[in-house]
């Protein structure tokens, strides 16, 4: 090998180093950066009175922290002025659970808006469940599982209503899960409560959400498909494979959307590429789909 060729391996072995030092930096980043994801939800069954209105949804916090007593997630979600806070499952990890950082969580995030919570298939197999569950009405968060309420403002109504996750029940089948989801949602929401909003950790059930009427849907689980591709999308999520269909963002489907966070903790993978975590802000407004 003579001196030019030496000189240029020795280059490109620079180039690689710093390629693979840049590239674990952008990583360890992206994984801490947590961001704020503003969605405008618009629909003409939007009662004028909620035009404005605004929801921060928490999902799949899997007991992370950002900041010391996560003071960042807290200063980023008080900066979103949210109406409600919609928390769609897996608030706490079956595999290093801790209980305090999920319950102070609660006590913290009621005191920027009213908190409703939805659980996800970790709080189905946590051997604390009963003691997170009075932990977080202690702290004063409305508990939606198979529950519907209304939410006023300024004489006008909408339904918010939640679905317990399907681990709950039994072993998961989606086809007869689509169905008891569809009978249990009619169950709880009649026609004449106008616009409803339904809380349910599970993306992939997005057509039984569909057939059962509901106007807006909020969930998780999918993790943006952990690790995103460029032009592509989500790689894997739980229940949906390689490529899920429904990973992140906003999905339409006749009168029905649904808002799919890429959540915020990780789980039993322990590492996000090109996928930030995020609050997802959903703002509503009274008018046709965008």
């Amino acid at each position: 090998m003579n001196k030019r060729q030496a000189k240029k391996k020795k280059t490109a072995r620079r180039i690689f180093t710093v390629s693979l030092f840049a590239l674990l930096l952008w990583t360890i980043w992206g994984n801490t950066a947590l961001m704020v994801n503003t969605i405008t939800i618009a629909d003409s069954r939007i009662p004028a009175a909620f035009s404005g209105f605004r929801i921060a949804q928490i999902s799949d916090l899997h007991n992370a922290e950002f900041g010391k007593n996560n003071a960042k997630l807290f200063k980023r979600l008080s900066e979103c002025e949210p109406d409600i806070i919609a928390v769609t499952g897996d608030l706490v990890d079956m595999n290093h659970t801790d209980l305090d950082i999920a319950i102070t969580f609660a006590q913290k995030a009621i005191r920027i808006a009213p908190v409703y919570y939805v659980t996800g298939n970790h709080e189905a197999h946590l051997p604390q469940h009963d003691a997170l569950r009075d932990g977080l009405e202690a702290a004063g968060v409305i508990l939606l599982d198979d529950k519907a309420m209304q939410l006023e403002r300024d004489g006008a109504k909408i339904t918010i209503a939640g679905r317990s996750d399907p681990d709950f029940r039994k072993q998961y089948d989606m086809f007869e899960e689509t169905s008891a989801t569809g009978a249990a949602f009619k169950k709880q929401i009649h026609e004449d409560q106008g616009y409803t909003i339904l809380l349910s950790h599970r993306p992939e059930l997005f057509k039984s959400y569909v057939s059962c009427g509901a106007d807006l849907v909020f969930s998780g689980h999918a993790h943006g498909g952990q690790f995103r591709l460029p032009f592509v999308g989500g790689l894997i999520a739980p229940n949906q494979g390689l490529f899920p269909k429904y990973d992140a963002g906003l999905y339409i489907d006749g009168d029905t959307q649904m808002v799919v966070s890429r959540g915020i903790g990780n789980s039993i993978i322990p590492v996000r590429f090109h996928n930030r975590p995020e609050i997802v802000l959903a703002v509503l407004q009274a008018g046709r789909q965008k």
